[in-house]
Order: C-alpha cells, then structure tokens, then sequence
C-alpha cells in the first residue's frame, strides 16, 4: 500500500487568489486598506522567520502588513501597552503575537488582553471557549483548519471514525481534536505522558502528530489503511522533517499530509482567510 499524499500548494494556491480578490473588492468598495500588525518581542530566529512567511502570505494577497518590534528587554507592561495600542487602532484589523516570547512575559496573559475581534490566531480564551462549545468562534487556529479543509477536500469520512491526536498544544492539537469531534469522531488526545503510545495510535483511522520530534511515528504506528496528519516542522540539517518517518508511514497509510508541502502551505493562506473574516466585520461596523 502507498499512501495517497493531501498536498497543500494546490489548495492555498487557489485560496490565495480567491482572498486576494475578495481582499481588493473590499478595499476599493470602502476604501480601507486591510492591515494585520505583528508584535514581535526580541529577535528569536524562529518568531523573525514566521514574520517572513507572514509577510510573504500578505503579499499574496494585498494586505498590509505592521510588524511592532520591541526589546527582549521589554516589561510586561511594555508589551501589553503595545498590545493594547494596536487593539484600539482603527486601521488595524487583525493582531498576532508571535511565539516565542522571552520567558518573562507570560504568553497567556497577553493573549487574555488581546482584542477578540482582531485575533485571527484564534488563541484567545473567547475564541477558543467557543470553539469548544459550537458556538461559532470569531477565529479557528489556522493550522488545523487547513487541515480538515484538506480532508474534506480528499472526502475522508469523518462520522464514526476513531481519532487520534498527540499533541495537545493550545494552537494546534486541542482545536484539531474539537475539530474532529465536531464532525462526530470519536477522539483521543495522547501526549508525552500517554502509556503505551504506539498502541494507542493503531487503534486510529484518523492520526493526527503535533508534537515538534521529528520521524518519531513510524509505519508500525499506522493501523492500515488509515489516514494521517503530519503537523511536524522541524529544522533538520537545514530542511524540515516531519513528526512522522515518511517512508515507512507512507507505506502504511491510505492518506498522508507530507512534510514538506502538506499542512504546511495551508496555515498562512487560512491565517489570511482569518485576516479577510476580521477585516469584513471590522469595516462594516464603521
């Protein structure tokens, strides 16, 4: 058995010139131009290498883009000012803060304090507490929302099938997991901690791995036949590796997310379909 591979590049290619449509009818309808602002805290690599692909996906499609870079040395009260500034500013409609942050300012108390309306990360605790109760969130988190998007797209059924995600970050694997049980899954969250993982993750029709280690699932992990989900993007040698060992999952699986070129490509173009969300519903209210 060989795997069929869900590639993404197609799909957020027409993603991207849809937006970019609907982002320049808006525009030149309310002559406003769409604005995300980044906070950057410090100079981590990986936060300034996300700027760089954040601000290739607004190229794409015709949003402006204000990073606010502060000092690593920046009081939490700095931060949170800043953070404020941009919920209050009219001409910005969509805020990230981008991880990681230094250790002293705490990632959940700053994201307590931003704006609902402009989280187009979806990581405030309204957006998420609304995801888990079906209670149409402004924003879903734009890495498992291009995933389903992927599935759906392969019909891959949903009802009825067991479920499995490791992971259970707030950002990737939590709203992938309600996500699933959403469209009536029966879902396990595994993680670290979770015996006899290997196990656990034969028993699933849909695997999910979010967990940053690199070719950690091997095939003897995929029950046959079932679909699987690479979340992993970790720089190895200078090229990214999934959480899963390609080749031999690959062979295992009936689907495959491939690292690269996978889940990948979607998480910006659905982070610009959250930007689109926030900019409609922000310029119409004015």
């Amino acid at each position: 058995m060989t795997a069929q591979l869900l590639k993404g590049r197609q799909r957020a290619k027409q993603l991207q010139a849809e937006l970019s449509e609907s982002f320049s009818e808006l525009a030149t309808a309310t002559g406003v131009q769409p604005t995300l602002a980044a906070l950057q805290v410090g100079a981590d690599p990986a936060a300034a290498g996300y700027l760089r692909a954040i601000r290739r996906a607004c190229q794409g499609v015709g949003v402006a883009l204000r990073p606010v870079e502060l000092d690593e040395k920046s009081s939490p009260a700095e931060v949170q000012s800043a953070l404020t500034a941009l919920n209050d500013d009219k001409a910005v409609h969509g805020i990230m803060a981008l991880e990681p942050l230094p250790d002293h300012v705490d990632s959940s108390q700053l994201f307590d304090h931003l704006s609902p309306a402009k989280d187009v990360d979806g990581v405030h605790p309204l957006n998420a507490g609304r995801l888990a109760a079906q209670r149409q969130p402004h924003f879903v988190p734009a890495t498992p929302a291009g995933a389903v998007m992927l599935l759906e797209d392969a019909d891959v059924a949903f009802k009825g099938k067991k479920a499995v995600v490791i992971g259970r970050s707030d950002i990737v694997g939590k709203p992938m997991a309600l996500l699933l049980l959403h469209r009536h899954c029966t879902v396990t969250i595994a993680h670290s901690r979770t015996e006899d993982l290997p196990s656990v993750a034969r028993e699933a029709d849909i695997l999910c791995v979010a967990v940053g280690r690199p070719a950690m699932v091997t095939g003897d992990w995929i029950k046959p036949g079932a679909v699987v989900v690479d979340f992993g993007t970790t720089y190895v040698g200078g090229s990214v590796k999934g959480d899963c060992e390609q080749a031999s999952v690959e062979a295992a699986a009936g689907m495959l997310t491939p690292v690269p070129g996978g889940t990948g490509p979607m998480t910006n173009v659905m982070l610009m379909h959250n930007l689109f969300s926030a900019y409609r519903r922000l310029v119409s209210a004015t």
